[in-house]
């Protein structure tokens, strides 16, 4: 395989290739057939399929996080991307760079085992998942818990109408790194409204508490080099290394190697990672 030829299937994959993703039909199947996508381009992250590409068709003059304000395409997608969460039909996710992070609704189970505390009734503890969890977090929790979903505006009314924005914002940051809440949607006038996930995605998290941590390490990394065709061991890590641990990721890695799950191909003199084209062929079987 050469550069070229990486780069024009992933062109094809990502759609950016000159066919954007414009109708809630093929906003599904495009996040259906990577699995996961980042919302805007990280430079940290430049080999992860973007939403906002596959909206405008093309991978040139694209927004990052900090400035999709000032681009009109990007409340365009947002708008779509809306849809799918109300649909249900994708889940978010916060990454560790502050980074938005959409997982379709059939690996969203994995993502969960992966990165929950396993016990999305309870009020988190005050440390929990290398997070340490603040006073505001906990009473935040137990407001949307009992009272349903809820804008920022909403939960000051419940909380104290002295919160901060900064306060707020740090306390939905916190419960949403593991997945304790949910963004559910999002109104122009009012904001991102906030729902429990355990109540918002019942079938997802009971789905979720069966799988281990080995598994969803497997199956999300195996979705993720179908979608990028190929990739070097650095490039997985730095994307996975966002919301697990680099030695599963390498654990993981290597069971699938030994497996013949996966395989190396040499491109423009590096070694990079596949799908092995047997486990490719019998995954795309079993989809179709």
């Amino acid at each position: 395989m050469t550069e070229l030829e990486l780069q024009q299937q992933r062109s094809y994959l990502w759609h950016t290739d000159g066919k954007p993703v414009r109708t809630i039909e093929d906003a599904v199947a495009f996040v259906d057939s990577v699995g996961l996508c980042l919302m805007y381009p990280d430079r940290s992250l430049s080999q992860v399929p973007t939403f906002m590409g596959a909206y405008a068709g093309s991978a040139e003059r694209l927004p990052d996080v900090k400035h999709a304000f000032a681009d009109p395409r990007a409340k365009e997608a947002i708008g779509l991307m809306v849809r799918l969460l109300r649909q249900r039909a994708a889940f978010e996710a916060t990454l560790n760079a502050g980074e938005t992070l959409l997982i379709s609704a059939g690996m969203f189970p994995y993502f969960y085992a992966l990165v929950s505390d396993r016990n999305p009734r309870a009020v988190p503890r005050a440390r929990s998942q290398g997070i340490s969890f603040s006073p505001l977090a906990l009473t935040v929790f137990e407001a949307i818990q009992k009272h349903g979903p809820a804008s920022k505006n909403q939960l000051r009314e419940i909380c104290g109408r002295a919160l901060s924005d900064a306060g707020l914002d740090r306390a939905l940051h916190e419960l949403w790194s593991i997945l304790k809440i949910t963004r559910v949607d999002y109104r122009e006038d009012q904001g991102a409204f906030w729902d429990v996930l355990y109540r918002w995605a019942p079938e997802q998290l009971k789905q979720g508490l069966d799988i281990s941590a080995p598994e969803a390490v497997s199956a999300l990394l195996s979705k993720h080099l179908e979608a990028v065709v190929a990739a070097d061991e650095q490039e997985i890590e730095d994307l996975f290394s966002r919301f697990t641990s680099r030695s599963k990721v390498r654990e993981a890695t290597k069971a699938l190697l030994a497996a013949r799950e996966l395989s190396f191909v040499t491109v423009g003199g590096k070694s990079l990672i596949r799908m092995s084209p047997v486990a490719e062929s019998q995954r795309s079987r079993v989809h179709g």
